[in-house]
């Protein structure tokens, strides 16, 4: 009895190797479910009362979000809180997030230009990917039960956009001043897009202390952060600051400048109206999918026929280090040649055209 007790290994030293052996096991089947542990720490710290719903937890996202992103994406996080305003964001399924991303397709699609909807998709996958990934790096989301892995973004389009026609933007110019209960409006709009490239982000944008009627400047704020001085016609800077004044005597300097004829600043509603409009009278529009951005493809392809690549990528506002190449960092164009460009686009002298 005292041999065979003396004969057997202490328990401990039994048990360690089979300890060690036990933990390597459950360390590869924790990798092989994607889990972690501080997924499991964080499912016993987090409980369903503790997980905030999409209402009360999106502002907490935007707020962590550059001003860029959230400026993106907030349209599509509204989609989510008006979907689900009092749901908890752990709740929602992989399938659900995916239904709710068509139908922000099916929406986008109805709209002129929308390509199908493919872009608001995309754009929705990754809004919602970017919340996701803040609920998980605040334990509020399993990272193995995060819905938002689940979503794929939609193949992208050839980009069928062109320049269009002389013939093309003599009818719409036509019908924009003939038709509607603003033409005034959307004339300004048009020349306003012709003559600077601009995008509609840079056209609402713009406010009375950015004309500068002296030297016939025009101070866009776009995508990117982006701001650059571009050159208008003296026609165009006296017709912003007109507009300006005749539709709000109230209007300060650091106000939006364009306006309905109430006084009502104008949105981006106002180009998919204006575009479906002039789509009733012009079917082809319609079958293009014409939109604003149609007008930046053709004055900047004018300008690149005449007067090169260096002075269109500068026109456009790439030059100031948007999607752009690092040549144009030494070759980029200054304000006399976009100058120059203006006034034969336009037919008008300009201050700074040499």
């Amino acid at each position: 009895m005292t041999a065979h007790l003396a004969a057997a290994p202490p328990e401990i030293n039994r048990a360690t190797p089979r300890r060690d052996a036990d933990l390597e096991t459950a360390k590869l089947l924790l990798d092989r479910l994607g889990v972690t542990a501080n997924d499991i720490l964080a499912a016993e710290l987090t409980t369903e009362t503790d997980v905030p719903t999409f209402t009360e937890y999106i502002p907490i996202v935007a707020a962590a979000t550059s001003p860029k992103s959230a400026a993106t994406w907030s349209v599509y996080w509204r989609a989510l809180s008006e979907k689900w305003p009092d749901r908890a964001i752990n709740e929602p399924t992989t399938s659900e997030l995916k239904a709710l991303a068509n139908e922000v397709q099916t929406r986008a699609a109805s709209r002129p230009g929308a390509r199908g909807g493919q872009a608001a998709k995309a754009t929705f996958t990754d809004a919602t990917r970017a919340l996701y990934r803040s609920a998980v790096d605040d334990q509020l989301v399993r990272a193995s039960r995060n819905p938002a892995l689940g979503l794929r973004k939609p193949r992208q389009r050839k980009n069928l956009r062109r320049a269009l026609t002389a013939r093309q933007l003599t009818e719409i110019n036509d019908v924009a001043a003939t038709t509607g209960t603003d033409p005034a409006l959307d004339t300004l709009l048009l020349r306003l897009h012709t003559e600077t490239a601009c995008r509609r982000g840079g056209a609402l944008a713009i406010r009375p202390c950015d004309v500068n009627t002296e030297l016939c400047l025009l101070k866009l704020r776009e995508k990117g952060g982006t701001t650059r001085d571009q050159p208008i016609s003296r026609t165009l800077a006296l017709g912003l600051l007109e507009h300006a004044e005749d539709r709000s005597h109230h209007l300060t300097q650091y106000d939006q400048l364009l306006r309905h004829r109430n006084g009502n600043p104008i949105r981006h509603t106002r180009y998919e109206t204006f575009w479906r409009r002039l789509s009733s009278h012009l079917p082809w529009i319609r079958e293009l999918g014409v939109t604003a951005h149609w007008i930046r493809y053709t004055t900047l392809t004018w300008v690149e026929r005449n007067y090169g690549y260096a002075v269109a990528a500068t026109y456009a506002g790439h030059a100031a280090g948007y999607q752009t190449g690092s040549t144009l960092t030494y070759v980029a164009a200054p304000l006399e040649e976009l100058a120059a460009a203006l006034a034969a686009l336009t037919a008008e002298p300009h201050p700074l055209a040499t």
